[in-house]
């Protein structure tokens, strides 16, 4: 029985996230164990776009330690950016209208707003990963909205502001990694 509820929970938490339910991301950090989860969906959003990003570097015949390296840069890009999203979300904050919640409880409903990212191994689609990498972007985003408003006890327009200012630097950042990785992987593409 215990399980059983265990799996309904999560069914039920992965829902309330990817559809934003304003609710859901208000009360998040009381749920047991919420931190947790959290953690484990930005961490499995990481391993979803290493891999992601894995399959890509294959096209450029990397040795299997460059393989495995691009693929861990990548993923720890997402976790790393995850931190700094969340860091940059709470110090703007902080700047702009003093006094704020502590930063971990931020932590928690960000977190969730990383539930979209699960999806980023379709990214590898031909001709279609552009596209789904927007949508799981903008999809992400409008989490992160709800996080914010959550977290930070702001208004719509100010979660909104805060949100879409951090979240273009750590896309930047991402992008800027990816590309990296894949320069050293092959280092005769651009030539």
């Amino acid at each position: 029985m215990g399980q059983r509820h265990s799996i309904r929970w999560l069914r039920q938490v992965l829902v309330d996230a990817l559809t934003l339910n304003q609710d859901f991301y208000e009360h998040s950090h009381q749920y047991s164990g919420a931190a947790r989860f959290a953690r484990g969906i930005v961490i499995l959003a990481g391993l979803s776009h290493g891999l992601g990003s894995g399959l890509i570097l294959l096209l450029y015949q990397p040795s299997l330690a460059q393989l495995g390296i691009g693929v861990l840069i990548n993923g720890l890009s997402i976790v790393t950016g995850y931190y700094l999203w969340t860091y940059t979300l709470w110090k703007l904050n902080a700047y702009l209208a003093p006094p704020v919640p502590p930063y971990r409880e931020l932590l928690v409903p960000v977190g969730f707003a990383y539930t979209p990212q699960l999806l980023n191994l379709l990214t590898v689609i031909p001709l279609l990963g552009p596209p789904i990498t927007l949508a799981l972007a903008g999809w992400t985003l409008l989490g992160a909205i709800a996080a914010v408003r959550a977290g930070l006890n702001v208004g719509l327009v100010k979660a909104a502001l805060l949100a879409g200012a951090s979240f273009s630097l750590v896309q930047v950042g991402i992008g800027l990694v990816q590309g990296g990785v894949q320069q050293w992987v092959s280092p005769n593409l651009l030539q």
